[in-house]
């Protein structure tokens, strides 16, 4: 049978190939990673699994987590990759509109879970991050054999929320050609073969990780350090037996920091690649004059994978994003008909291609309303086209923050905060941060007569919002700015405290 996604797989491994090396020590080859796989797909298929059912993952990074990843695509599943940060409230509501038929968390998350995801018809299993859990004991019963299941390239292979700009968070479908293409398109452009070594330390519920990263290492049969997260010396001390990074733009502010950061340190790599947040040009610099390497920043999202990318070879230009990929189509529109823009006019970026998703799960009027007639894309994000063809993001539509790589949508920080006692209302903003692109600050206007703190604010949300959706720091001020519709003007939040986290001098 014909698994689009899994038979491309197949045709670019050799089975003794190292796939995955970890810290430790511990290795798995390509073989390794086709016995464990059929193996997870084997008790997917026991627990009652059955192709286009979803399989909800919340589990901590690790080789075996991978594999499950690879398991849901051959035995036809949709893969469901959540956060690890969610809090049970949050997961409540992806759980109830994806309708997994099966839940895999830690251990020690089974009680919460099974008591929010059983009543919705779904089982429970667990995974921790050292070769544990009921699935992998499950597992081990299984046939290191799998007859894969038969997907086309239509048929969905993922679904991945992603925080919009209006309304709650949309469930994007991706395809198994969605993801091929993407990947195949990525390992060509950027020159990936089975003598490259990834160092992997990005997570993997999240397209960077888990699409981009791991998806291109399969294509190309190279293989990849898989680190638990990201620590500088450890990276570090990986580079002179690795050839390529990818990371997001903290990672090179981290690295820029340390003195062993050099040019013979970096000496075997070939490729620093970063993306999921803006990196400010002096960052790019700094990692140049010190290594000899230009960072190569490329732009996607989780509806669309990869759109661009800076040259593999040519000039790669600070504070751009490249060109449009192979195969991909890129337009700068008026936001408000439509129309083209001349190139270095600003305007709404549009994409076309077989990188973009299928629509959003259970949302057709959502679906139709981010479509144009000929089938582009409305990313939501500004952009333009300069003279030599670079696109450069200058903004988001609608007032969404991305924070160390993760899209935030300020309503639901806010929705959070009206509510806390002492709160009349708030507005959450992203401003610009040295380490995570932007910092989500929140600007607040107490009741009359409250004494509410910023460490009041902060303290209540640890337990509503996931961290990296809690703000940096909170504001107060006795209104919020306004137009004559009385519509909160964020812009000007956004200049007042737009150096807010630079350095004092």
């Amino acid at each position: 049978m014909s698994n689009h996604l899994f038979d491309a797989i197949r045709k670019g491994i050799r089975p003794e190939a190292s796939f995955i090396e970890t810290a430790p020590g511990q290795r798995w080859t390509y073989g390794d990673m086709l016995a464990l796989s059929a193996r997870f797909a084997g008790a997917l298929t026991k627990l009652g699994v059955k192709p286009g059912d979803r399989v909800a993952v919340q589990v901590e990074k690790s080789p075996e987590a991978l594999m499950l990843y690879l398991a849901c695509v051959r035995a036809g599943a949709v893969y469901l990759p959540l956060n690890t940060a969610y809090t049970l409230a949050e997961l409540d509501y992806f759980i109830g509109d994806a309708e997994p038929r099966l839940v895999v968390c830690a251990p020690g998350a089974k009680e919460g879970l099974q008591s929010i995801a059983v009543p919705k018809g779904a089982v429970v299993e667990t995974m921790d991050d050292n070769g544990g859990g009921s699935l992998i004991d499950l597992a081990r019963s299984e046939p290191d054999s799998f007859d894969d299941v038969s997907r086309g390239a239509d048929d969905l292979a993922a679904i991945l929320y992603t925080s919009g700009t209006t309304g709650r968070s949309k469930g994007a479908m991706l395809s198994h050609d969605n993801l091929l293409s993407n990947a195949a398109t990525l390992r060509d452009y950027w020159r990936f073969t089975s003598d490259d070594k990834l160092i992997h330390a990005l997570p993997i519920f999240h397209t960077h990780g888990l699409f981009v990263a791991s998806n291109v290492i399969l294509l190309a049969g190279a293989s990849m350090v898989f680190l638990p997260k990201f620590d500088a010396e450890q990276v570090l001390a990986l580079m002179p037996k690795a050839t390529c990074m990818m990371g997001v733009p903290t990672f090179y502010v981290r690295l820029i920091q340390s003195s062993a950061l050099t040019k013979e340190r970096t000496a075997n790599m070939r490729l620093f690649i970063s993306g999921s947040a803006p990196l400010l040009a002096e960052t790019h610099r700094q990692f140049e004059a010190m290594t000899g390497h230009r960072i190569l920043e490329r732009y996607g999202m989780t509806e669309t994978n990869m759109n661009t990318s800076n040259p593999y070879e040519g000039e790669r230009v600070a504070g751009t994003v490249g060109f449009p990929l192979p195969g991909v189509s890129l337009r700068v529109s008026d936001p408000e008909d439509g129309k083209p823009v001349p190139d270095g006019e600003t305007g709404m970026i549009e994409v076309s291609g077989p990188n973009v998703f299928k629509g959003y799960w259970r949302m057709p009027e959502k679906t139709a309303a981010e479509f144009r007639a000929d089938g582009f894309f409305i990313t939501g994000d500004l952009g333009m086209v300069d003279k030599a063809g670079y696109v450069h993001i200058v903004g988001r539509g609608k007032d969404l923050v991305i924070s160390g790589g993760y899209n935030i949508y300020p309503k639901e920080v806010e929705t959070e905060i009206d509510q806390l006692p002492g709160v009349f209302e708030s507005a959450v903003i992203g401003v610009p941060h040295p380490d995570f692109g932007e910092g989500v600050t929140a600007v607040v206007v107490r009741k009359p007569g409250e004494t509410v703190e910023e460490k009041d604010i902060l303290a209540a949300l640890q337990e509503r919002l996931a961290r990296y959706k809690q703000p940096k720091r909170v504001i107060f001020v006795p209104d919020l700015p306004r137009n004559t519709m009385g519509k909160v003007q964020k812009n000007v939040l956004r200049e007042t405290y737009g150096k807010l986290f630079e350095p004092v001098s």
